[in-house]
């Protein structure tokens, strides 16, 4: 995955005359723009960044990635075969020093990431693949005092625990100058819609790498998983995109069965129903300083079966029969997202003060949330020594549908535990911890992203969570952590 082109940075000719009197007959590094390496850069995100850099006048088919590196001689070497490659590691620390159970936990992923322009490698006009594979490990903290709704470090979950796991593989055909693009394989929806460049600015899952309530519904895969898909972009003018999608969801590719832990089941077995996205958007450019901004709205259905959050298959309320839930068929979520640079810093297209908003509603009678609402700030380049140097600050509001809670009350009232239902939501089963109503909760991350050396950076991370888990017995909470972020080539 790329950064973003920007202002030479002063720290890499440094570095390079250094290593270069150090190493006396080491090759000379290549001259030219440094690429800005931020915590927002890694395995997954050229997707949405292609989508929301897309070339103002020139309608070609998008770039490579040009990753910042420790050893870019690795891509400056392949560029000419119309490759690039991209060997990372994220990492994610946070400490709980306040809330009901103090602890700390730690939870990184490393990834290899290819990407190929068949035209310049074997002449076929347009077409690009890209597959990503990636290893996980670990827990977020948040978890630890209760909190399931917005884990405190993203990387976690779906993929962890194995040596490999396949994100996703898939071919894109550009035509028409740019004006058309088509995506067929294997990749995750989110790869595509309601996605971001921004979001991974911040470490917390309710906005990296996707507004959390986004894949709230399975239906929507969320990366690292996948589905069978396709999806169709055309840009009637440069700075407007309507893209429209077909993903074959599966009942599986969020657990450990029949190996989609791997993610290497690759067959049609567990194909259950279709997930239709459509998006429009709008990618302007303001003023002198060409200040750029990103809108827009979306809206998906699925013809899935879903549980109702409520009522059992005979229509009355769960907790008085504990029979199975009332399946549902179809469902859908909506979303709005708008991002604008309002300050330009640097020449880079995110130099400056960057305000964003983002707003996910679903379907109430099935998902655990309802409603999720972010704001945003970036501030990249403010430092003039330290050009790359960025400052974060996020509030994410989640609302729980209304139907759960009632369930929950309803539990509760009965001397039942309170364990949701359907699957869509299970309580901590830390007995230390006590289970009630969720409602509401918000939470808030500041960071400071440091470049400290071409291809590394590292973020110190203050979070802070009010009613965590959405429930009003559990006491807020306050984390102190970092996100490191390396690439290798």
């Amino acid at each position: 995955m790329s950064g973003y082109n920007g202002a030479k940075s002063r720290f890499g000719w440094r570095a390079r005359r250094d290593l270069l009197l150090a190493a006396g007959a080491m090759v000379s590094f290549v001259s030219g723009s440094a690429i800005a390496q931020t915590v927002d850069t890694g395995q997954g995100t050229f997707a949405s960044q292609k989508l929301s850099n897309a070339p103002a006048a020139d309608y070609g088919a998008p770039p490579l990635p040009a990753p910042e590196a420790l050893v870019p001689q690795v891509n400056q070497y392949l560029k000419q075969y119309g490759t690039a490659v991209l060997l990372s590691s994220v990492d994610e620390f946070d400490a709980n020093v306040t809330g009901a159970k103090t602890g700390s936990a730690n939870s990184g992923q490393y990834g290899l990431e290819w990407d190929q322009d068949w035209d310049i490698l074997a002449g076929i006009h347009g077409f690009q693949t890209h597959a990503v594979a990636v290893g996980r490990y670990g827990i977020p903290d948040s978890r630890i005092f209760g909190d399931n709704l917005n884990p405190s470090q993203e990387i976690y979950g779906a993929g962890g625990n194995t040596a490999i796991h396949l994100v996703f593989f898939y071919g894109e055909e550009t035509m028409a100058h740019g004006r058309f693009n088509l995506a067929f394989g294997r990749f995750p929806s989110q790869n595509d819609f309601d996605a971001s460049p921004l979001n991974c600015n911040f470490q917390q899952n309710s906005l990296c790498g996707n507004p959390k309530a986004v894949g709230d519904n399975v239906a929507n895969s969320s990366y690292p998983d996948a589905n069978w898909a396709a999806r169709l972009r055309i840009r009637p003018i440069a700075p407007v995109y309507i893209q429209a999608g077909i993903f074959f969801t599966e009942d599986n590719i969020y657990n450990a069965a029949d190996g989609m832990r791997s993610g290497f089941h690759l067959d049609s077995s567990h194909i259950n129903g279709e997930f239709f996205p459509v998006e429009l958007g709008f990618e302007p450019a303001f003023g002198p300083d060409k200040l750029p901004g990103h809108y827009k709205v979306g809206f998906g259905y699925d013809n899935d079966n879903h549980n109702s959050n409520y009522l059992d298959q005979n229509g009355a309320p769960i907790a008085y029969t504990g029979l199975p839930a009332q399946v549902r068929k179809g469902g859908s979520q909506a979303w709005v997202s708008a991002d604008q640079m309002v300050i330009r810093n640097g020449a880079g297209a995110t130099d400056g003060i960057i305000v964003k908003g983002d707003y996910v509603h679903n379907d109430p009678r099935y998902s655990t949330r309802a409603d999720e609402v972010i704001f945003t700030a970036l501030d990249r380049g403010f430092w003039k020594a330290r050009p790359f140097d960025t400052v974060g600050l996020l509030f994410a509001y989640t609302s729980v549908a209304g139907s759960l809670g009632k369930l929950e009350a309803l539990q509760q009232e009965l001397g039942e535990p309170v364990v949701g239902t359907g699957g869509t939501y299970v309580s901590n089963n830390d007995p230390s911890i006590p289970n009630g109503v969720q409602s509401h909760t918000m939470n808030i991350e500041l960071n400071y992203q440091i470049h400290v050396f071409r291809g590394v950076t590292l973020a110190p991370d203050f979070q802070y969570f009010i009613r965590p888990n959405a429930e009003k017995s559990l006491p807020d909470a306050a984390l102190l952590g970092f996100k490191s972020v390396i690439e290798l080539f």
